[in-house]
């Protein structure tokens, strides 16, 4: 009986051994789970700011391409305008054409009309 009692205190010394080091091993699981949450909290907090950082990059980008589309139709009407301008020149440019032909066609008939007497 003493023989089983000394046997089974060893087995329970072994066990409670072996308990032992499985709640070491549990308890550096456990940490190296913290260490890992506590890794994965840090990239979160990086990409959150990493977002916010894109964010106000993709807001400045919207107002520069807004300036520039304003920009864009300003100038689109100031060429429409310029073009009417030019058609209108044009258009007195070639009717001062047609009335300086017809007086100098007047011009050239008082001519021959004068060198006929």
């Amino acid at each position: 009986m003493l023989d089983n009692l000394a046997s089974s205190t060893t087995e329970l010394r072994e066990g409670s051994t072996e308990l032992r080091e499985s709640v070491t091993e549990l308890r550096e699981s456990v940490t190296e789970l913290r260490n890992g949450f506590s890794d994965v909290r840090e990239g979160m907090a990086d990409m959150r700011e990493s977002i916010g950082e894109i964010r106000d990059s993709v807001d400045g980008l919207r107002i520069t391409s807004q300036a520039l589309l304003q920009v864009a139709a300003q100038n689109q009407v100031r060429m429409d305008r310029f073009d009417e301008e030019m058609t209108l020149v044009k258009q007195r440019q070639s009717e001062s054409d047609q009335r300086f032909n017809i007086l100098l066609e007047e011009v050239r008939f008082l001519i021959r009309g004068k060198t006929d007497d």
